[in-house]
């Protein structure tokens, strides 16, 4: 039997390994999930249909799988999933997806989501990410691995934060931020590439030399971006992290945040 406190409140259809740990007056709805070694400290309340992986830490007054804040929500049964190895401070709120979008949401694995931070329906969230204190993720919002999100920031529904970028504390970001991007303000602008992250994942010199060089191309003031796309994945095409930031901003629907602050 898993160690589960007597004050804890247990639906009698939840799935809860025995190596897990249940503390003080947490409440586990009947169609949660949760893995091996996950720990929730006290006053954790898990609702919905939600899966939790292994090796989480979720701390108290955490609510995780309660219905999406969303008014097109009509109780239509929808998940929301969780991996491994995340740590889920306190206050954090994840809501489950929608209809209209997929009907999940998505968060990956050994992610760390700091005090208050919200993660909204039908967002997907990746793995080694970063969400500081009261940073909020609106609905549909996508977010690449190692993506830091900084805290009091919020970031609109249905944009894309690419992998390896950082977003500045107290931001506003209404458009795409390209992989390997720094972006501050509000509305948010784009301040150059995320060189401290670059360095601390060990990413080649001459890989980042070249990053540099393509950024200065691509948001140059002469023609359009479209253009300045396709001239940049010509002349990088064996650099793989150039290529992913123009495979991503040929898929932008939003628009791209730019160092002007405006769409793109």
């Amino acid at each position: 039997m898993s160690n589960i406190h007597p004050t804890a409140v247990i639906g009698n259809g939840a799935k809860i390994d025995a190596t897990s740990q249940i503390g003080p007056y947490c409440v586990i709805g009947d169609h949660v999930s949760i893995g091996a070694g996950t720990v929730l400290h006290s006053h954790v309340v898990v609702e919905g249909h939600t899966t939790i992986g292994a090796n989480n830490r979720i701390f108290p007054f955490a609510s995780l799988g309660h219905m999406p804040q969303d008014l097109k929500f009509k109780g239509e049964t929808t998940f929301l999933e969780i991996g491994d190895g995340n740590t889920i401070r306190e206050y954090v709120t994840m809501n489950p997806g929608t209809e209209g979008g997929g009907g999940v949401t998505r968060v990956g694995d050994n992610n760390l989501f700091m005090a208050l931070a919200h993660v909204a329906h039908d967002c997907k969230v990746g793995n080694h990410c970063v969400v500081a204190n009261n940073g909020t993720l609106a609905g549909h919002v996508e977010v690449g691995n190692h993506a830091i999100i900084g805290g009091l920031s919020a970031v609109h529904q249905f944009v894309r934060i690419g992998h390896f970028a950082i977003i500045g504390g107290a931001s506003g970001v209404a458009h795409d931020v390209i992989p390997f991007g720094s972006a501050v303000g509000n509305r948010a602008k784009l301040m150059g590439l995320n060189l401290v992250g670059l360095k601390r994942h060990e990413f080649p010199r001459e890989s980042i030399h070249e990053l540099r060089k393509a950024y200065r191309l691509l948001f140059a003031d002469e023609g359009s971006l479209a253009d300045r796309v396709e001239d940049v994945a010509a002349m990088f095409p064996n650099n793989t992290q150039v290529m992913d930031i123009c495979a991503f901003i040929r898929g932008s629907d939003r628009g791209i945040c730019t160092p002007h602050g405006d769409e793109a």
